[in-house]
């Protein structure tokens, strides 16, 4: 994730802040510019950009931002749309009588944008169904307890249109789940990012030349998926698993390898732009060991070569994990990536960037 400065003032900001705390100016990200910028009203609900973008075109706020607090996006005066290019791919939202749902659907918001930003930064169609049948949709529901398991919701994806359990945002839950389940990175942004590789899946391989090259790499998708993921959840993963996938979950049938492999690349690239933002620079006090110097290093989003992300991914887990082990915590990156699931990567990193630069400019 980039870091932002006050277009007003030039104080360090955030990508969720919406205001800035040393002038005061609102603060709003511009999807077209990838850009969070400080804004001065213009009248009528419009907003002039500061700095640089100030001679540029009015915004105004996305309608969640405005209204609901959920939302610091803007949107250019001269379209239409009420919301923002990542609310608009809303079709559900919970119910907000429940003042609690309130908090849950505004976390799910917050990291719902972070896997907007990341799928803009790598020039991904980010359409919603409403403009387009094959585009993608988010329902954001809640369990309805009183028809027991019948009324259980079931997170996942289905032709563009992924479902969250609002639960997921409950961090009492989503712990529980964590370890009942044994997943130990589980999180809502690892959620959106995973079922946002079924989806790119449809988008990207099914149907296109490299479907060949991800039955390769993944094996055969033709597989019966209802009954691996049965066996999986009654029989657990295979035993040889951490030799081939990058989770045990991914083991359990092609589809579900390469949106774990998805989520795991869009995870690798995030924190790499993090650490660039930063000018992190590792330099281990041991006799030959290399030295990792993001500074000097490019924006991780637009490395061509999958080999130099790794070459700059791996020393910073280590690092990271040394550090978290410090403090007396578990790893802070608990993965090991093998010869195979790297392999994989490559193959994601390849097909996101061959496909996108063959994509018409929108």
């Amino acid at each position: 994730m980039k870091l932002f400065a006050c277009s007003c003032c030039g104080q360090l900001v955030y990508f969720e802040n919406t205001h800035c705390t040393r002038c005061g100016s609102l603060l709003g990200f511009v999807p077209e510019l990838l850009e969070l910028l400080a804004f001065a009203p213009a009248g009528e609900g419009l907003w002039k950009p500061l700095g640089r973008y100030q001679d540029t075109e009015l915004y105004h706020q996305c309608n969640n931002f405005a209204h609901q607090g959920v939302c610091n996006w803007m949107v250019p005066a001269r379209e239409e749309h009420q919301f923002c290019v990542a609310c608009r791919l809303n079709r559900t939202i919970p119910n907000l009588d429940k003042p609690r749902n309130h908090i849950f659907w505004g976390q799910l918001e917050a990291q719902k944008r972070r896997l907007v930003y990341s799928l803009l930064q790598l020039g991904l169609p980010v359409i919603s169904q409403q403009q387009d049948s094959a585009g993608l949709a988010f329902d954001f529901l809640e369990d309805i307890p009183e028809f027991n398991e019948m009324g259980r919701v079931m997170t996942g994806h289905a032709n563009g249109l992924i479902t969250l359990n609002i639960a997921e945002a409950d961090p009492v839950v989503r712990e529980q789940r964590r370890n009942d389940m044994a997943e130990p990175y589980r999180s809502l942004l690892g959620h959106f990012r995973h079922e946002s590789g079924h989806y790119y899946w449809d988008r990207l391989v099914r149907a296109t030349p490299w479907l060949e090259d991800f039955r390769q790499q993944f094996g055969d998708e033709r597989r019966d998926y209802a009954a691996a993921l049965q066996y999986h959840y009654e029989q657990g993963p295979i035993s040889d698993w951490p030799d081939y996938y990058v989770t045990a979950y991914a083991s359990s049938h092609p589809w579900e390898d390469w949106a774990e492999t998805w989520a795991h690349y869009l995870n690798l690239l995030d924190t790499l732009e993090t650490a660039w933002q930063f000018g992190l620079r590792i330099h281990p006090l041991i006799p030959d060991t290399p030295e990792m110097d993001l500074k000097q290093s490019v924006n991780p989003y637009r490395i061509t070569r999958m080999d130099d992300l790794i070459e700059k991914w791996l020393p910073l887990t280590y690092a990271l994990n040394s550090l978290s082990s410090s403090m007396g915590h578990s790893p802070l990156y608990p993965f090991v990536l093998p010869p195979a699931t790297i392999n994989k990567l490559r193959l994601v990193h390849r097909i996101i960037h061959e496909s996108t630069d063959s994509m018409p400019a929108s």
